[in-house]
């Protein structure tokens, strides 16, 4: 990585409830297999679960298997993302306000983007396709089978980072989870926190640099200024 390159910004967006809101197709998608499989699933463990990898969420959250039980975690996560893709190709969801106009007045800017998400690289790359996103994002994002750790370690976005050859120290993420914000943090990032997922009070003791309602309220400029501190 040149020195050159390494004091340039850069963003990282998480995914869902940040470019766009699949929550409903998610939520969806674990009770339809809740059903199939015959286990009990609450409003209240699919909450706590947003954010997370199928590993830790299945047997953790859910408790419908154990850690151990590697291929029954990777058989049910298989099937949960298959009924969420195609929730999604019903659906055609489309980007959140203000996403559009963020991400090209970033290019516009000479701010290049990456994407780091709990999810698989099958469904970013599905809800790309349909928002017509991957015009702008390329091949720079990074999922779930990148990384052997998910959120809130920062994995995910130290790789995402890497794919736009920007230090961790000089890019600023976006996210709108808990687990989220953590990893950034974790990652030595500058951090936004959007309220689409949860209350703006409860980031109040979080490490965000800024707290926002809407990504319509970013710009390039609110980027460089919270990258300089």
């Amino acid at each position: 990585m040149s020195e050159a390159l390494s004091q340039k910004p850069g963003v990282v967006f998480d995914l869902d409830g940040v470019l766009i809101d699949s929550h409903d197709q998610h939520e969806r998608s674990w009770f339809r297999l809740a059903d199939e499989i015959g286990k009990q699933l609450t409003p209240e463990q699919f909450k706590v679960s947003f954010g997370m990898r199928n590993e830790m969420c299945i047997p953790d959250v859910f408790g419908w298997t154990t850690r151990e039980n590697h291929e029954t975690i990777r058989e049910l996560g298989d099937r949960k993302e298959e009924l969420y893709r195609e929730l999604l190709a019903e659906d055609q969801l489309e980007p959140l306000p203000g996403v559009l106009a963020l991400v090209e007045n970033l290019f516009q800017a000479g701010i290049p983007i990456s994407l780091g998400s709990s999810t698989t690289r099958k469904n970013i790359e599905v809800c790309f396709r349909i928002t017509g996103l991957n015009r702008y994002f390329g091949q720079n994002y990074t999922g779930a089978e990148d990384v052997s750790r998910g959120k809130p370690a920062p994995d995910v976005f130290l790789e995402a980072a890497r794919k736009i050859n920007r230090v961790p120290a000089n890019c600023v993420v976006i996210e709108d989870a808990h687990v989220g914000i953590e990893a950034g943090s974790a990652a030595g990032m500058k951090v936004i926190a959007v309220t689409t997922t949860h209350p703006r009070e409860s980031f109040a003791d979080s490490a965000t640099s800024k707290i926002v309602d809407s990504l319509e309220e970013v710009d390039a400029g609110l980027v460089s200024e919270i990258l300089r501190g």
